[in-house]
Order: C-alpha cells, then structure tokens, then sequence
C-alpha cells in the first residue's frame, strides 16, 4: 500500500540552527492534525543542525531532512522546500519559532469555510529562554495586495498557503524572500485571511535581522523599488504607510 500524501506540507530554512531547531520540530509532532510533512533544509549548516535533523527524521518519518551543500539563503532554502513538497497546503516555520498544536488543523478549517488563497494569524512573542514577552500581536480579517504593501501584519510562522489557487510558489532572492511571495501571491487579485486565534510563538533574539529596524526599512524599500518595480512616488506612499503601522506595531510590541 502505498503512503498517503500529506495534506501540508511544512518548510523550514535551517541554518546553524541547532538551539532551538528541536523545539520547532516538537511543536510540529504535537499538531493535532496529522497529515503534514516538514521539510527542513540545512543550508549547509556549520553547526550540529545536520546530525539534529537526522535524528529527529529518525523518530517521525514525517521528517524530511535535506542538505545544502553550499549555501543558498533564506529563499533558496524555502525553494528547496516547495519545489519538495506533495502537499495542497504549503505552511511556513522558521527553525526558532513554534506553534500551537491546534495551527494546522483550525487554519486548515478556516481557509476552507473563507475560501483562502493564503491565511496568517496572530502570535505572540518569546524571548530566547522561551518566555513570553510583549502583547498578542493582532492580525486585520483581510489584506489586499495593495493593502499589503503599507502592512506589517504578517508573520512568516504563521502563513499557509493553498496552492491549488495559488499556482506555484517561486521565492525571490531578497532579504524579506517572505514578503515579495505573499506579494506575488496577492498580485494575482486574491486576498489574504487573518485568522485572529494565537497559533505561533515568535521568538526574538538579540542579534535577529528583524530587530534592525533601520536595515529592515532599506529592504523593504529594495522590495518595492526591486521587485515591484514601484515609482519613487508609489513607494514613498507605501513605505510611509508602512513605517507608521511598524511604529505603532512596536511600539508596545
């Protein structure tokens, strides 16, 4: 008998993850809905992330572990992942973050009751010994790709997409990979669902790209400039929408 296809399939960039990598994993393994794979690609790791990966692939089959043998990014790592999977239902989870063992199986609920091309929720955040810190981070109900484009409000942990409405998914090699794809996906005149349920635990540490505003704003800027190809007045009026929502967002964040 042949094995059934996972429903969601779960990609997972890796690199010199091996701190907290485990923790992700397990959070996975307790979903309550069990028809997922989780593709973890060590982007050639110089850590213990490769000999962690093979272990725990050892104890749930539903482990996939592939291996960079030089190192592609955060986007390349994802591309791996995707071009991998057999699920509908494409999740994202980034090695230090985890979930709620209920995500995959309520947002799977709420993107077939919506009709969701892609969904995200809200999260909370974990500081690096894995307690809280902060406030739950909201989520809108709805986000247009022009609505998108002057928001801060999705978390890459959080997102699943359905691909089956999507088409493919194609990363591109920016810093916020992430953003330009959930960009690309509203392109196509979908919108994203928020679902206003706390499914993730978004873990900030001292070094974290995301915690330099200043080089985050440039990138985001790059996105609209670079990959958009916005006018300077388009992206002007976007990034200034964007900035004041970055600016409340955390503010008490």
């Amino acid at each position: 008998m042949s094995e059934p296809v996972p429903e969601v399939s779960i990609v997972m960039p890796a690199y010199n993850a091996a701190a907290y990598l485990e923790e992700a994993v397990r959070s996975v393994c307790r979903q309550s809905f069990p028809r997922w794979e989780l593709i973890i690609v060590d982007d050639c790791s110089r850590d213990g992330t490769q000999a962690l990966c093979a272990r725990l692939a050892a104890e749930d089959a539903r482990v996939i572990p592939i291996r960079h043998e030089v190192n592609k990014g955060p986007a390349g790592a994802r591309q791996t992942a995707i071009d991998r999977a057999r699920g509908r239902f494409i999740a994202f989870l980034d090695s230090d973050d985890s979930w709620h063992e209920s995500k995959l199986a309520r947002q799977l609920e709420f993107m077939r009751a919506h009709s969701a091309v892609l969904s995200f929720t809200q999260f909370r955040r974990v500081d690096a010994s894995g307690q809280l810190v902060g406030r739950l981070i909201d989520v809108p109900d709805r986000l247009t790709y022009r609505d998108l484009l002057k928001h801060t409000a999705i978390a890459t942990s959080t997102v699943m997409i359905d691909r089956d409405k999507s088409g493919p998914l194609k990363m591109t090699r920016t810093y916020y990979d992430d953003y330009a794809l959930w960009l690309s996906v509203l392109k196509q005149g979908h919108a994203a669902c928020g679902l206003r349920e706390d499914m993730m635990r978004y873990r900030v540490l001292g070094g974290s790209v995301s915690r330099n505003k200043w080089k985050s704003a440039r990138m985001v800027w790059r996105v609209y400039r670079d990959v958009e190809r916005l006018s300077i007045l388009q992206s002007a009026w976007c990034f200034a929408h964007y900035a004041t929502r970055g600016l409340r967002k955390y503010a008490t964040f």
